[in-house]
């Protein structure tokens, strides 16, 4: 009995699981042993009711929690501001306003291009430059000439460009007359501009380069003749390249006046040759040296930004007298052949294809005002394609 009681007992006071209690001889006599059990069965029904009450934790709670009560949730302070970073003139809130936009320049004003006197500006420019002149010879016999000439230039300097020129003539000689080709002198230099407020001065040096064909004592007679019918095609005013036995310095300056859509330029250039082909009995280069002489005024207005219309009276006079070969001898020329006047007038376009890309072609109509072109009922039609980029 004793040893069943204390079993039980050091079941319940050492913390054994709950479980059905079962007692077995208790004698009812004993109120001692009554007791004791009826004080541990007490026990034991509380605490296992107080352990079904509780609800079961999710996890164990920390000493720390279990002893004092959680605090109310809060954010954690912010970091410490990082110091701004130092302020640009760009961006600075107290720096000055902006100074005010500079306004863009203006566009230059527009130009007239002449006819067959030289720009007065200096350009990155492609040209084609062609007359088809249409004449006579004094039987009344109908011919025809197509002078070519092609210019490039690029500018190294806003002020200065180097140019090279070429330059080809086909003829249609009238009746029985030779017909002929001829690649011509090309011309290489350089050109100046400066602008003096809307005035504008320019200045041209340089020389052709003799490799024209048609030269020498025995030229071939259809690129002699070429040679020739290109001078008055042209106006007389590009002889240089035409005089292939010659090489020639080239010397010109030209003024002008540009401002609201009108031009008004003028020029002047000198041409020394030198014979370097040919002999005292070549029938187009008799004599060792020449001195030549050509002058132009252009007048151009702008009727809208894409057309203008541009016309000029030029004058061309040997400074020198030249010879010719007539009968095997050595003859002056005639004094109407010392000199000519020619005028030319017609529209231009300009257009613009591309940021700095623009065409600008034109077409006109010129004649011969006096001898010796006049005599020969010289027309002509120059039609005029550059390209300045």
């Amino acid at each position: 009995m004793n040893a069943t009681r204390l079993s039980c007992l050091s079941r319940l006071f050492g913390g054994c699981a709950p479980r059905a209690l079962t007692i077995t001889k208790v004698r009812l006599g004993a109120p001692r042993s009554l007791a004791l059990v009826a004080l541990g069965a007490a026990w034991l029904g509380a605490t296992t009711l107080a352990r079904a009450d509780e609800p079961a934790p999710a996890t164990a709670p920390s000493p720390t929690a279990e002893a004092t009560p959680a605090p109310a949730e809060t954010s954690p302070p912010p970091p410490p501001a990082a110091p701004p970073p130092a302020e640009t003139p760009t961006v600075a809130k107290t720096a000055a306003p902006p100074a005010p936009a500079v306004p863009a320049a203006p566009p230059p004003p527009p130009y007239s291009l002449p006819w067959q006197l030289r720009p007065l500006t200096v350009g990155n420019v492609v040209r084609l430059d062609t007359s088809a002149a249409a004449y006579k010879d004094a039987a009344g016999n109908s011919g025809n000439t197509q002078a070519m000439m092609l210019l490039g230039s690029y500018k190294v300097t806003p002020e200065i460009a180097p140019i090279v020129r070429l330059g080809f003539v086909k003829n249609d000689a009238p009746a029985m007359g030779a017909d002929g080709t001829s690649f011509v002198n090309p011309v290489v230099g350089a050109a100046y501009s400066h602008k003096i407020d809307s005035f504008r001065l320019a200045l041209f040096l340089g020389t052709t380069i003799p490799i024209g064909q048609g030269a020498g004592q025995m030229p071939s007679a259809g690129a002699a003749t070429a040679d020739s019918a290109g001078i008055n095609a042209r106006s007389a005013m590009d002889n240089a390249m035409f005089a292939v036995n010659y090489m020639t310095g080239i010397l010109g300056a030209g003024f002008g006046f540009i401002s609201n859509g009108f031009t008004a330029q003028v020029e002047a250039t000198v041409f020394q040759l030198f014979r370097v082909r040919g002999n005292d009995m070549t029938a187009s280069a008799p004599d060792g040296t020449r001195t030549n002489s050509t002058a132009g005024l252009h007048l151009g207005y702008f009727l809208i930004p894409q057309l203008s219309i541009g016309g000029e009276l030029r004058y061309q006079r040997w400074l020198s007298h030249p010879n010719r070969i007539a009968m095997g001898m050595k003859a002056p020329f005639v004094d109407a052949n010392m000199d000519n006047v020619t005028f030319a007038v017609g529209p231009r376009g300009h257009f613009k294809l591309g940021k700095s890309l623009w065409i600008r072609p034109g077409i006109s109509y010129s004649q011969g005002l006096d001898k010796p072109l006049s005599d020969g009922k010289y027309k002509t039609i120059q039609i005029d394609i550059p390209v300045i980029f």
